[in-house]
């Protein structure tokens, strides 16, 4: 069989429509496969890398995050939103990733110093790229509670049974790694805390 014939025996579907693509991903369609990952790549790296130190780490959980799915799409239903159905697999996945390398991570630790003012107004004023790149710097298993606690919406009884650790670990973990984000910030933006300082000195002089 020639390749022209091969490719005109092949289903059309409906680049436009994602439940036609779906079908056609489900059909071992290589084009609707290549869509569908094109479609949602930026989405899915956008939250492998809030678990990654890098873009090779993020890179690796993505391929393995999109195997799953392809391999799994039989048991998407079309009634519940796709990006939650795919966003799930691909938190799996870093979850995972993060537990297979576990024994390789080490705990950072945190001097004795003042824990640095926290005001959300300075937090405000980074932009997202810039947070997302002080989450980088954290140890996996700071990086991993504080983006499961606060970006997806774990407690932490439910991170210690994903992560095989106590409920006291995973609170000790997110309490040092919010504490290190904030050394980060104030090491990576001192502009923002003088300024932060001269406002409140001015209005405390103004008597507010």
């Amino acid at each position: 069989m020639n390749r022209k014939l091969f490719f005109n025996l092949r289903i059309p579907f409906s680049e436009d429509k994602l439940e036609s693509v779906i079908k056609a991903c489900l059909e071992r369609n290589p084009h609707a496969q290549s869509l569908l990952y094109k479609q949602y790549f930026g989405f899915s790296k956008s939250v492998c890398l809030r678990y990654s130190s890098n873009q090779e780490e993020a890179k690796e959980i993505l391929n393995e995050g999109f195997l799953k799915v392809f391999n799994n799409l039989g048991s998407y239903q079309p009634k519940y939103p796709f990006k939650a159905w795919l966003r799930t697999i691909m938190v799996n996945t870093a979850i995972n990733y993060y537990r297979d390398n576990k024994k390789y991570n080490q705990e950072l630790t945190i001097e004795s110093i003042e824990e640095p003012i926290y005001d959300e107004d300075i937090i405000n004023k980074i932009s997202a790229d810039e947070i997302l790149t002080l989450v980088q710097k954290l140890t996996p298993a700071y990086r991993t509670v504080f983006v499961m606690h606060v970006v997806d919406g774990y407690n932490h009884r439910e991170i210690g049974e994903i992560l095989d650790i106590s409920e006291g670990t995973s609170r000790s973990n997110f309490m040092k790694a919010r504490m290190k984000l904030q050394i980060l910030v104030q090491q990576e933006f001192p502009h923002l805390y003088e300024n932060y300082h001269h406002e409140t000195l001015k209005a405390r002089q103004n008597g507010y």
